[in-house]
Formats: C-alpha cells, structure tokens, sequence
C-alpha cells in the first residue's frame, strides 16, 4: 500500500465526486479509477460505491478513512520534523504538570522524547491546575499535565487516566484507625479544600460527591497550596483532600490517608494544549505521551 492510494482515496472521500477528486489530485480520471481498485484489491473489501448518478463510502469505507487520514497527518507530520530538524528549526517546549503526571506521566514520556527527538529541550514547571490553564492561554507553557478537562473552545486535551480522591486527617484524629470513610460522613466534618481557582476539577470532583452523598460539604478554610493544606490539618481535626497518587509520597508522618466510598471522587488527568496549536514540538510530545502510556 502507498501513501499515495491513500491520498486519492481521500480525495474521493472528500469530494465523492470522481471528476472533482481529479482535479483537485491534478490526475486524470483513469488513473484516479485505477488507484482506488488497486487500493480495494489490497484492502480486500469494497471502500467506494459508485453508480451512475451518486459516490458514497461503503461502511468499510467510512472506517477507512479515518484511519487513512491519520497515516497522512502522520506522515505529513514526520516530513516536518525531518526538515525542521535538518535545518535546526525545532523549538524548545515548556511543560506544565501535577503531582500525579510528574509521578506517572513524565518520566516515560521524556525519555521517549530524548530518544526520538533529542534537539528537543523540554522546560518543567509543576504547578496546580488553575495556573498551568493561566500560563497556556498566556503562551508561557506549551502544554499541561493537570486534572480535568479544560474548556474545549480553548484547548485541545486528552484524558490519560483516573485517579481516586482520598480524605486526609492528622493521625491522632478518631478516625486514623479506619479503612474507609463514607463521603457524607466526611461532608459533616469541618473541611480544608484547595481554593477552585488554583484546582477547579478537584474542587468541583469533591463538591459533586458530596452533593450525590446527599450532604454538602461543611467548608471552613480553603488554602492555596497542597503543602499549607497538610501543614493546615496537622493542627487539629480537619479533614483535607487529595490523589491516591500523592500516598506514600509526600505524606507527613503523622497524616493518615482514609479511602472515600458512597461515592468515591474520581478526578481524571489529562493532557492539555492551546487549541489550533500544531507545532513540531507539540506533536511530538503528544506523539511521545500516546506511546509512552497506557498509565496505570
């Protein structure tokens, strides 16, 4: 199969006209014919269905062609970067990340990068959520490792994976001892929470479950940093929150983390990147991140 039986197949897909599809390829109509069928032969089924008076995809075709259409980007996308690095063109990139993608994201997917791109320099800068969506749209990060899904009129994202939210309270609170916690029991507790500027998908994760326990959460402080948090709940019986990614980690000694159940606050990590933005260097990250994952 060639790249180019699938840039005629795409023509004809686009324009489900064969006339059009010529003109367009710059190819007279025979041979526009011919490729499609020899195409058809080595897929083996029938991709185009053509009368007298309509063109359409067959089903077949119809999945074909996204497919194809990703082999092209793909390949369109490798003859960028060729020429881009051959001419020393490729840009550093700024990468904004959370705790739990600088645990499981980043590390397979730098190194993946270094070995397939390694005039690519990548800058780090961990920060919580709300300020990596405050440095992309200022175009100080290029993209960011953070929780939830931002607004897609905005950015582009993907969803890597699910992590459970946790209670935490000092260890000298009665319920240290515990294996798990019910969230409308917690919602009752005097709380510490994150402010939703600086964690909008946490912030929201953690009052959507309260509000489905059928207890709103009984707020009394809320900070701006996960360390003032801890430094926060070691002082008396406050209950805090966070990722299951964050234990054992950076729990101080005399936190105890309780599991939430009824329901459990599932937050998503996602990768995320200015809409439109189709630069060398994000698309081999993102390229770098696909193959590096799944992330458990």
């Amino acid at each position: 199969m060639e790249l180019r039986q699938l840039t005629v197949f795409l023509a004809i897909a686009e324009e489900l006209h064969f006339g059009r599809a010529s003109e367009r390829l710059h190819l007279a109509q025979s041979s526009v014919s011919q490729r499609l069928r020899q195409l058809e032969r080595e897929v083996g089924v029938q991709l185009v269905a053509r009368t007298s008076h309509r063109v359409a995809l067959t089903p077949a075709g119809e999945t074909f062609r996204v497919e194809a259409r990703r082999v092209i980007e793909q390949a369109e996308h490798a003859m960028r970067a060729a020429r881009q690095t051959a001419a020393g063109a490729m840009e550093a990139i700024s990468i904004g990340f959370n705790f739990a993608a600088g645990q499981l994201v980043l590390p397979k997917t730098l190194a993946r990068l270094r070995a397939e791109y390694p005039q690519v320099k990548a800058s780090l800068w961990e920060k919580l959520t709300g300020p990596q969506l405050a440095a992309l749209k200022a175009k100080e990060l290029d993209l960011g490792l953070l929780f939830g899904r931002p607004p897609a009129a905005e950015f582009g994202s993907r969803e890597m994976f699910k992590v459970p939210l946790v209670a935490i309270v000092r260890s000298g609170h009665p319920w240290a001892g515990r294996d798990v916690v019910p969230m409308g029991e917690v919602a009752r507790q005097p709380c510490v929470m994150l402010r939703r500027e600086h964690s909008p998908a946490m912030h929201d994760a953690i009052v959507d479950a309260a509000v489905r326990s059928g207890t709103p959460l009984n707020v009394v402080e809320e900070m701006d940093d996960p360390t003032a948090t801890a430094i926060t709940v070691q002082g008396g019986d406050l209950v805090a929150f966070a990722s299951r990614i964050r234990l054992p980690h950076s729990m101080a000694d005399n936190l105890v983390a309780l599991p939430l159940v009824d329901p459990t606050p599932m937050l998503g990590v996602c990768v995320a990147w200015r809409s439109g933005d189709t630069r060398p260097t994000v698309r081999a990250f993102l390229d770098c991140l696909r193959h590096a994952g799944p992330f458990a």
